[in-house]
This record gives structure tokens, C-alpha cells and sequence, in this order.
């Protein structure tokens, strides 16, 4: 089985690919140049591979809550693909493909994983998983909030991660005790989280169509494009 997929949600362009012999990434910092180098950027691990677009099984793809543009232009080159090769895609939270970070880069002890995502207008994206086993579950929905909000919400034994710390980690990190910070080189999400995120759902046959898969978005709509 083999399987491509992207995240485009932050500053971030994250690509992983995965077949039966392994497990590959390509994560590079674009900013907002995800238009002009997402296409290449995806041959080039195809071809570092060997892979043929045809032979791929799945696309898999991170639905925000993001960069709105970013989540457009990353879920717009997916559907594309899945409708040309007539293939199954995988939608993701780009929230769930950040949180798994912890499980693979945090070697100690916390409770829950809160990824914070910078969403502009002084208010952030995150959500709330807890640790279970090797796993994480999440016990909170997507949500878009105000710092204030995110602070009273937050449990102790937590371990934060994302982009929004860059702006909010002293006031995030005053709000309860026990809180714990991962790395920034793991601010952002990575590309073999991607895949290995998108076998679980293609395991429990949580796949889309390329007419039915939607980005996550959780501004109101009156911030959105009107149709």
C-alpha cells in the first residue's frame, strides 16, 4: 500500500509518504510560496522514491484548522489528484496531525497535549488530547478561541506545542502548574504524521471522496469567502 500525504495549513510545508518498506518525509519552512512549490515539491518525493502517481493507493490531506489559504491550496491539489487518478482520499485535522508530534518527540511524562495554532485577531485554533498508552485520544473539540478562554481550559500535566507559543507561552504557561513545552523544531506538523495518521482511518475505513471531503474551518462565515 502506498500513501502521499500533505499539510499546508501552517508557514510549513509538510509531505510524507509511505509504502511497505518505509516511512518518509519532506517538511520545509515556504511561508506563503505553498502555490508555487506544493506541486514540486510532491514530484520530488515521488521521484526520490521511485513512485508513479498511478501506483498510489491514497492521498491523504491536512483539513486545517489553518492558514485559510494555505488549507485551500493543499485540499484543492489533493482533490485534484484523487478526481485524475480516481483514488480514495484521507482527510485529517491538521490539530491532530501537530499533536501526534508528542508521541514521537517527547520521551517524558504528561497527561494531555495541547496543540496551539496562531489564528490571527489575538485568538488561537487548539485542542485537547489525553495520553493513552502509545496513543493519544482526544477529549475536546476543534475550537477557535481568545487566550483567556484557552487559559482557564487547559489541564495541568499538559504538554504544549505549535506556533502559538511563539506569541502566547509565558501567559499559557502561567496558567496552570506542571506544564511542560516541546521543542519549537516541533512547532509544526510533520509529514510522516501525516501517513501514519491516515492508515489508522484507512484501517477503520474512514475514507473520502473527493466530493465530500471539506476543510475544517472555524472562523464564522462571515470571515469566509462568500459564494
Amino acid at each position: 500500500m502506498k500513501i502521499i500525504g500533505i499539510d499546508t495549513s501552517t508557514k510549513f510545508l509538510s509531505i510524507g509518504a509511505m509504502d511497505n518498506h518505509g516511512l518518509y518525509e519532506y517538511d520545509v519552512e515556504l511561508n506563503r510560496m505553498h502555490s508555487s512549490l506544493l506541486a514540486p515539491g510532491i514530484k520530488r518525493v515521488m521521484d526520490a522514491l521511485g513512485w508513479r502517481a498511478c501506483a498510489i493507493d491514497y492521498f491523504a490531506c491536512g483539513l486545517g484548522p489553518g492558514s485559510f489559504t494555505g488549507v485551500r491550496i493543499g485540499l484543492a491539489a489533493i482533490k485534484g489528484l484523487g478526481l485524475a487518478l480516481k483514488k480514495p482520499l484521507v482527510g485529517i485535522s491538521s490539530l491532530d496531525i501537530l499533536a501526534r508530534n508528542a508521541v514521537s518527540a517527547y520521551a517524558g511524562n504528561y497527561a494531555f497535549v495541547i496543540p496551539v495554532l496562531d489564528a490571527k485577531r489575538g485568538l488561537v485554533y487548539y485542542s485537547i488530547y489525553k495520553k493513552s498508552g502509545g496513543s493519544l485520544e482526544r477529549v475536546a473539540p476543534y475550537a477557535l478561541a481568545a487566550l483567556d478562554e484557552l487559559r482557564r481550559k487547559i489541564k495541568p500535566d499538559s504538554l504544549l506545542l505549535g506556533d502559538g507559543l511563539s506569541l502566547y507561552k509565558e501567559q499559557l504557561l502561567s496558567s496552570k502548574r506542571g506544564l511542560k513545552l516541546l521543542d519549537k523544531d516541533h512547532w509544526y506538523p510533520a509529514g510522516r504524521n501525516i501517513v501514519i495518521l491516515a492508515r489508522e482511518k484507512i484501517r477503520k475505513n474512514k475514507i473520502n471522496d473527493p466530493f465530500n471531503i471539506k476543510p475544517i474551518y472555524l472562523y464564522p462565515k462571515e470571515c469566509q469567502i462568500k459564494k
